[in-house]
């Protein structure tokens, strides 16, 4: 794991409460989620064990809290663009705005790379941690990412939940591609061509952008 220093966003929080998450993300990138412990948390942290198990009730709880902070601000925007005062947008707007915040999201947060290497490469080994990161983080968004194209009754998707699937997963495939595994130098693919290509095909309608 890399040994660089990664800071958190200082939300409204105690002092005490940013110290272990940004402990714990010092940690975790370094020794990965087998070898950490709640022990070497609490001494990067500055903070009693006591007072590490008050605010988190394992390992795992805590490693998930920090996922949730690390996508906090581009899952509110998600769901801000998908919100009743957005219905209004044609659904090609809306889909490429979400498509723009997602991409530039994750390719600009490199310890949210980092941190979805790590969920991928101990999802083996630990299955309980990456079924967790579904169900807390992807469920949601493809529930309300679903709910959203069932509304946009125009598309005539026989299948919205399906729909929603592709669109997601085209993007996380795409991050996946490019920027977990090197490939923008093997099969490089501009990134408004992709979010172009995707809206199109959801949506049918050619991109005016």
């Amino acid at each position: 794991m890399s040994g660089d220093s990664f800071t958190l966003p200082k939300r409204e929080r105690s002092q005490k409460m940013q110290a272990i998450l940004e402990g714990a993300l010092q940690v975790f990138m370094v020794q990965g989620y087998a070898a950490t412990s709640m022990n070497r948390i609490a001494v990067a942290a500055g903070v009693s064990k006591s007072t590490l198990y008050s605010n988190f009730e394992d390992k795992k709880g805590l490693f998930l809290a920090l996922i949730q902070e690390l996508t906090y601000s581009s899952r509110q925007e998600v769901f801000n663009l998908l919100s009743q005062s957005d219905l209004q947008a044609p659904p090609e707007v809306v889909l490429r705005q979400i498509a723009r915040l997602m991409l530039d999201s994750f390719q600009k947060n490199q310890p949210l790379l980092s941190f979805m290497r790590l969920v991928i490469g101990e999802s083996e080994r630990f299955p309980d941690v990456a079924t967790t990161f579904v169900v807390q983080i992807q469920k949601p968004m493809l529930e309300q990412l679903t709910l959203y194209l069932a509304s946009q009754t125009q598309l005539q998707l026989s299948d919205p939940e399906v729909g929603a699937r592709v669109f997601a997963g085209s993007l996380v495939h795409y991050l996946i591609i490019q920027n977990l595994l090197g490939g923008e130098e093997v099969v490089p693919l501009e990134r408004d061509r992709m979010i172009d290509g995707l809206v199109t095909l959801i949506t049918g309608s050619v991109s005016k952008a």
